[in-house]
């Protein structure tokens, strides 16, 4: 345990956990780290994939109309409610620093790091959480707007165009798999190569032809959009006009991972970012969670994936029960060093349950 309104001799304020990035899934570490009785920092320069969405889809107990910036802030606020703190902005660097008293958060930790920000702040914390996702890479104009027929996530949004017509966007195999996948929500998808040559292998053409998908070669010179801004048609530059009510781009995505070079975690093939099933890299001490690391882009996955690390952190970080080793070594446990908590977490739950009470 740690007190936040401590600071090292450097001056600096201490943390057990520091996440960085503000969305799904880091805020679901925090939530699990923060409850589970450990002084936690997020920082979090804003936006993200789960900010673009105009609506919340495929989240229990979420609904439809819910936007994405709307899900994050009450999550922020949930979190912030049970004694995390914020900081507004980005990370600019991560060092490993010597562990045990001044050099690290607390005295659980076997690893220390050095957090700085972009806002001239910096911490020392045991753990870092690495959320910094992924930005999906952009087609260029012409393009509808994005959630008006412009869709990043085909399990997110398939479910709104069965029986619609639907364009993939792409020349790679992701985006001949996609349109093939469309198939079982309507019968009527187009594969536009926007000028582009094929890049998918001889098996995925083959499979690709078998399947009543048409492909089209001809770039796209004009959007044309309704009263409510949603995607009626494009036109094409051999004067074709063709009607979609949306569809997904398939260009890949670009990994936010500056942090994740600059520690030395390994990567896998696809670029993300290799872990095992409790979010922990190839560094010690540093983790990462949601669109970063292999798996379903899903808000639900994400979530469980902060949960899965926050605990695992915990079990890391806790102060109790003290093994027989430290027993014997030090003695039993005096009533008076319990809870294992710091002061600033214990004032917040005291607050959070008052607030409960009311």
């Amino acid at each position: 345990m740690t007190d936040t309104d401590a600071a090292t001799s450097d001056g600096e304020r201490s943390y057990e956990v520091a996440v960085v990035g503000g969305g799904p899934a880091g805020l679901s570490t925090a939530l699990y780290t923060t409850r589970l009785g450990h002084d936690t920092v997020v920082v979090d320069r804003g936006g993200g994939r789960a900010a673009m969405m105009l609506d919340t889809h495929n989240v229990i107990g979420v609904t439809e109309e819910v936007s994405g910036n709307e899900f994050l802030q009450t999550a922020r606020e949930q979190v912030e409610s049970y004694g995390a703190t914020f900081e507004r902005g980005s990370v600019t660097g991560v060092e490993r620093v010597e562990s045990g008293g001044d050099g690290g958060g607390t005295e659980n930790g076997d690893v220390a790091f050095r957090v700085e920000t972009d806002g001239e702040n910096t911490f020392r914390v045991d753990r870092v959480v690495l959320a910094m996702g992924f930005s999906d890479v952009r087609p260029d104009p012409p393009l509808p707007r994005t959630g008006r027929g412009l869709h990043w996530c085909l399990h997110c949004d398939a479910y709104m165009f069965v029986d619609e017509p639907v364009f993939v966007m792409g020349t790679g195999e992701s985006a001949a798999h996609v349109a093939m996948i469309m198939l079982n929500f309507t019968d009527e998808v187009d594969l536009l190569l926007r000028g582009g040559d094929p890049e998918w292998s001889e098996e995925t053409d083959e499979q690709l032809r078998a399947h009543p998908v048409d492909v089209i070669e001809t770039e796209i010179s004009g959007v044309n959009r309704g009263d409510d801004g949603w995607l009626e048609s494009f036109e094409f530059e051999d004067g074709t006009v063709r009607e979609y009510r949306g569809g997904f781009p398939m260009y890949g995505s670009d990994y936010h991972a500056e942090l994740v070079d600059a520690l030395g975690c390994a990567r896998n093939e696809d670029g993300t970012v290799s872990v095992d099933e409790k979010g922990r890299t190839s560094v010690e001490g540093v983790f990462a969670v949601g669109d970063l690391t292999p798996g379903h882009n899903q808000i639900p996955v994400a979530m469980g994936e902060g949960a899965d690390t926050g605990i695992a952190i915990h079990y890391d970080l806790r102060t109790y029960p003290k093994s027989l080793e430290q027993i014997r070594a030090e003695g039993e446990v005096d009533a008076g060093d319990v809870p294992g908590l710091s002061p600033a977490l214990r004032e917040a739950a005291q607050a959070f349950r008052a607030g409960s009470d009311d």
